[in-house]
């Protein structure tokens, strides 16, 4: 059985990671991605470990997909996309705004020459205001987000950056998200679009639920308080462990877990809204219990008592938990230029159209001819492009 998006052909112009992931997640649901790199390749490439250009983050951000390396600064390369494009549904592209216009290949191109194609493009701040052709990487969205904010250290009050790219990885799931959207749309009205995305937006909108609710309300900005709680990670004699109790339900057994019956009486602890308040004392209280007893003992009692909890894995033991293994959610392969290596399988599971890893990652331009003669180019004018510099 094929993925969901069998038969849609995407032509993947972008470099790093809010783009290609979005291309790779899609290509997991059955898409047929085609990653299109210069000559020096994706920079990604080479962040890191790995031979022949394979790296762990360019095997998990381009698996699956087929590669080409075509030189765009030359007019046959942009030609041999103009080519190209016209048997794909789906362009992905992340240059700075105003780059991919001045190359030739920006949406009012393509529609011309594709009227149905899906173009979505990918930038930081979008293509109007001040930080529109600044230079953008992951801390920087991190920082104008508020997310370093939500972060900051309840001690010293610094800001503190996420240790993961999330807002590349947001926009990732966006941009599949709103291209997936865009060609159901197409299905019903003919009609391809251009998807503009700036992972600013898409870092906004995801903080936006309860990291800004306290400037929902117009008029109560100025009584938002910071927000400084400990978080919900606790020390134990031999480890660490969180847990969290938001209902009443829930509170009621975590302070019969705790040997702490007492505390439902507190004035400041016996609603929600109360818990919310007052979460700083109430979590170093706990913190303070916790730290008596082993992980093990917290865990059984607070597992009997209907107390949402966890052991706080290190990534290693990660690979290796109960629920993890039980879940089917790591596969092996073998990657050229890294070895045996693993990979998280997609995470939606289809029950008609599954969704699966597609292969390894490509070598720099490994499928170019394969490429050209898939769609109509022959051999004769592949070899001409390669003795022009136009293909590697």
């Amino acid at each position: 059985m094929e993925g969901p998006l069998f038969g849609y052909r995407i032509l993947d112009l972008s470099a790093v990671l809010s783009g290609p992931l979005a291309t790779m997640w899609l290509g997991d649901q059955g898409a047929e991605v085609i990653k299109v790199e210069p000559f020096q390749g994706d920079i990604v490439r080479y962040m890191g470990g790995g031979t022949e250009g394979i790296t762990p983050t360019f095997l998990s951000a381009n698996r699956g997909k087929k590669a080409i390396a075509i030189d765009l600064k030359k007019e046959s390369g942009v030609a041999l996309i103009k080519k190209l494009v016209k048997d794909f549904d789906v362009v992905v592209q992340n240059f700075r705004p105003g780059a991919i216009e001045r190359m030739g290949l920006g949406y009012e191109i393509i529609r011309e020459i594709n009227p149905g194609i899906v173009y979505c493009s990918i930038s930081g701040f979008g293509d109007i205001g001040p930080y529109t052709h600044k230079r953008v990487y992951d801390p920087v969205i991190q920082s104008l987000s508020g997310l370093a904010d939500i972060q900051r250290d309840r001690d010293t009050g610094r800001p503190k950056m996420i240790r993961t790219v999330i807002p590349d990885k947001t926009t990732a799931m966006t941009a599949a998200q709103a291209i997936t959207a865009a060609l159901l749309a197409r299905e019903r009205t003919g009609k391809g679009q251009h998807i503009k995305l700036a992972m600013i937006d898409a870092m906004i909108s995801l903080t936006w639920a309860e990291g800004m609710a306290g400037y929902t309300v117009i008029g109560y900005e100025d009584k938002v308080p910071p927000q400084l709680a400990p978080d919900l990670i606790y020390q134990t004699t031999d480890g660490y462990i969180t847990a969290g109790a938001v209902s009443d339900a829930e509170w009621e057994g975590m302070c019969k877990a705790l040997d702490r019956e007492e505390w439902l009486q507190d004035d400041r602890f016996n609603t929600p809204a109360g818990r919310v308040r007052n979460n700083t004392a109430r979590l170093r209280m706990t913190a303070e219990v916790i730290a008596t007893k082993p992980t093990e003992h917290w865990l059984k009692v607070l597992d009997e008592n209907h107390v949402p909890s966890a052991p706080v894995l290190s990534r290693k033991e990660v690979l290796s938990h109960e629920q993890i293994l039980a879940n089917n959610l790591i596969e092996e392969m073998d990657q050229p230029g890294l070895g045996k290596v693993r990979q998280a399988r997609p995470a939606a599971q289809f029950s008609d159209t599954p969704a699966r890893i597609q292969g390894v990652a490509p070598k720099l331009g490994e499928q170019s001819r394969e490429i050209l003669n898939q769609f109509g180019i022959s051999d004769d004018d592949i070899d001409e492009l390669f003795e022009k510099d136009v293909v590697r």
